[in-house]
């Protein structure tokens, strides 16, 4: 039987993510919203330093730090709950794994130079995304000759690099990607397909909250968009996701304790 789906909460310490923007940039407004969150039910928390929204331009490595360091510092002394750094930065990924993050959540896959080696000398997981282009150019005209199989090909290339720097497999969980470089149809193909992706032997990570392809079809904004995002969530846990990303805690707890209950006949 497959273990309880995951509950990861986010916490952007962003002037300029999609949903929550600004919200919890000041330290201690983050660190209070993290206790919320795990008051809410939350297993892991995901904290966020840089928008990888369409069109977001990068943030320098030492504004990127000043933002997540702290947060994630105070959160560690405070409790023992699982903390993710979502960056794709090599400088903040070591910074982060020696102030005690059990997590990078990487959208570039450890692309960047020195990633893999960083991680890979650590004992930290690592959830690697696929992404097509970057956040600043993947929604322009994405296109594939396949998609679940040019994300499956991305996918296994990556994993072979972790296998190569030693990185055991039990510590990866892999995220085909959700609004990163795909179109609407692209991402219902992989929603509806999502079970393909447990042929690696991995946890697979859903991140579909308030995402623009519950928009296109609701045609209601990112702060509506709660019931969108519950139905999208327990239809990847019904085709295999492992781990759900998500704004709305509590209402995704009731709807992975809902899901959990149907499990066990």
């Amino acid at each position: 039987m497959r273990d309880k789906p995951k509950l990861m909460a986010i916490l952007n310490v962003t002037p300029d993510s999609f949903s929550d923007g600004g919200r919890f940039l000041e330290t201690g407004r983050a660190i209070e919203t993290a206790m919320e969150l795990i008051e809410q039910g939350a297993d892991i928390i995901d904290i966020g330093g840089e928008s990888t929204r369409p069109g977001a331009e990068e943030v320098p490595v030492d504004e990127e730090l000043q933002r997540v360091i702290p947060v994630l510092k105070a959160i560690k002394s405070e409790v023992e709950i699982p903390v993710s750094i979502d960056t794709k930065k090599t400088a903040v990924m070591e910074a982060a794994i020696l102030e005690g993050a059990d997590m990078i959540n990487d959208v570039n896959a450890l692309r960047a130079p020195g990633a893999l080696e960083a991680v890979a000398k650590s004992d930290v997981r690592i959830c690697l995304m696929h992404m097509q282009g970057t956040p600043k150019t993947m929604q322009k005209a994405p296109t594939y000759d396949d998609v679940m199989s040019d994300i499956t090909s991305f996918l296994l290339e990556r994993l072979n690099a972790c296998h190569a720097h030693g990185i055991a497999k039990d510590r990866i969980i892999l995220d085909p990607g959700f609004g990163f470089g795909k179109t609407v149809s692209h991402n219902y193909q992989l929603l509806n397909q999502l079970n393909h992706f447990t042929q690696f032997g991995v946890p697979i990570l859903a991140g579909i909250s308030r995402t623009s392809m519950i928009g296109e079809v609701t045609g209601r904004p990112a702060q509506d968009r709660l019931a969108g995002s519950l139905a999208a969530g327990t239809i990847a846990l019904m085709n295999g996701a492992d781990v759900l990303r998500v704004h709305d805690v509590a209402e995704t707890r009731d709807a992975i304790d809902v899901f959990w209950a149907t499990q066990s006949f």
